[in-house]
């Protein structure tokens, strides 16, 4: 599927597809329109500006660390944090993501979610 034309970019990770938001709105959009609640998602620590990110996890079943830890790095480079050494980045199911009433686009609250420290990295991945 192409990202060509759509508020996300689509990148192949170890197998799993990928999503990138690419603006506050697009991040809302990708985040409640069309992330399910079994995917991963994730976002940078902190309060810092960024992406959000969605492993599309159809299965529902755990997704492999490593794969983890490159959608991290995604979230970290897609982000004002681009350029620090490590970056904590929050992961959680999308099922424990929700906007508050009245918030602006893009921002949101999550619960339940773990953290990863990760250097900021586009991957050598192919975006579609």
């Amino acid at each position: 599927m192409s990202s060509k034309g759509r508020p996300y970019r689509t990148v192949n990770v170890d197998g799993y597809e990928v999503l990138v938001g690419r603006a506050d709105e697009d991040n809302d959009y990708l985040t409640f329109r069309v992330a399910d609640k079994q995917d991963l998602w994730l976002h940078v620590g902190g309060g810092t500006p960024g992406s959000h990110v969605v492993v599309r996890n159809p299965d529902g079943g755990e997704v492999p660390r490593e794969t983890v830890a490159k959608a991290a790095q995604l979230a970290a480079w897609y982000s004002k944090a681009r350029g620090a050494p490590k970056v904590e980045v929050h992961v959680c199911k999308v099922a424990d993501v929700s906007k508050p009433r009245g918030a602006p686009s893009g921002q949101v609250e999550i619960r339940r979610f773990s953290r990863v420290k990760v250097e900021p990295s586009k991957l050598d991945a192919n975006e579609d």
